[in-house]
């Protein structure tokens, strides 16, 4: 490294410096996306909190999930829609390593709780008479513990790694948020052992719950097909479809940002999968999870219809 190099102490975004002539309708639509995930999902909350029908292992994960997207979109898109009203589209150091690791944390979080997820629909369809044993109150807790506990010390440890580096040069990232990978490139020193590690960092903390979500889900349906009626089957089925829809959701997103090989990465491309995980896959949880679950669309109904007179009494 140069002597007389200086070094960075904040970055600039160019992600929409391209498309200046639509910034205004880009803050319109991601505004508009970004309510209707908050409010979306806080519904879903709120909604569980006051239905003890949905007082169940399933709907407790639920909410973290819901939690855990309202997050997740926030640790991104306030800043992306301040950025797309303002010339100068900057964050200081600090702020782009607290974006990122709110950001990275909450990422292998979802991991883990999906895959906790599924084990509870692992237990409920192939051992249901050991359901409430196995899936009592305190193991719910403990599994939701042990998924954020895991994204915070696993994400908090790379991070901090990744600002001990130094950066320099004109600090501009080809993004609209401090994602790893654009971040690291512009460290002023050789980082291809450090990426390296990144990319082993996915593959075991990314893919270990997505295996042990596959593993779940064959044994699911497995025991499933051995249903006799077919009326059991569509039941079990239904009771799981909206789980798959956003683990593949998320996970496809995601093994395709982070597994694929360096060569493969284009700007284009990055940006249109960082816009899928960050913004349009949490807004799809509400949806799902409402237009696709049966509890769920029943308890808002007896809530949405309950009578002034009911509430009195």
């Amino acid at each position: 490294m140069n002597g007389n190099q200086s070094f960075c102490t904040q970055f600039t975004f160019l992600a929409f410096s391209s498309l200046a002539e639509l910034q205004i309708v880009l803050f319109i639509i991601f505004l508009i996306v970004y309510l209707f995930t908050v409010g979306g999902n806080l519904i879903i909350i709120c909604l569980i909190w006051v239905t003890p029908s949905l007082h169940t292992p399933m709907y407790f994960f639920l909410v973290n999930l819901s939690l855990l997207e309202m997050c997740y979109i926030t640790s991104v898109v306030p800043q992306m829609l301040v950025h797309l009203l303002v010339e100068t589209k900057t964050i200081s150091l600090s702020g782009c390593a607290a974006q990122m690791y709110v950001f990275a944390i909450l990422g292998l979080t979802e991991c883990c709780l999906l895959a906790a997820m599924a084990y509870d629909r692992f237990v409920a369809i192939c051992y249901p008479l050991h359901y409430t044993l196995r899936m009592s109150p305190p193991v719910c807790l403990k599994l939701a513990a042990a998924s954020w506990i895991t994204g915070i010390v696993v994400e908090s440890t790379q991070i901090t790694w990744i600002f001990t580096l130094p950066f320099c040069g004109t600090g501009k990232i080809e993004h609209f948020f401090c994602d790893i990978m654009p971040v690291v490139k512009l460290a002023c020193v050789d980082t291809s052992h450090l990426e390296i590690v990144f990319f082993f960092f996915s593959v075991i903390f990314i893919m270990s719950p997505f295996v042990f979500i596959l593993w779940s889900y064959l044994h699911i349906v497995v025991t499933i097909l051995r249903i006799p009626s077919a009326a059991g089957r569509r039941k079990a089925f239904s009771t799981c479809s909206s789980h798959v829809l956003v683990v593949s959701l998320f996970y496809g997103t995601a093994l395709f940002t982070y597994l694929q090989p360096k060569t493969e990465h284009t700007l284009d491309t990055d940006k249109a999968t960082a816009l899928m995980y960050t913004v349009v896959t949490p807004a799809l949880n509400p949806v799902i999870y409402t237009l696709r679950n049966k509890d769920v669309k029943e308890a808002f109904h007896q809530v949405t219809h309950r009578s002034p007179h009911s509430q009195i009494g």
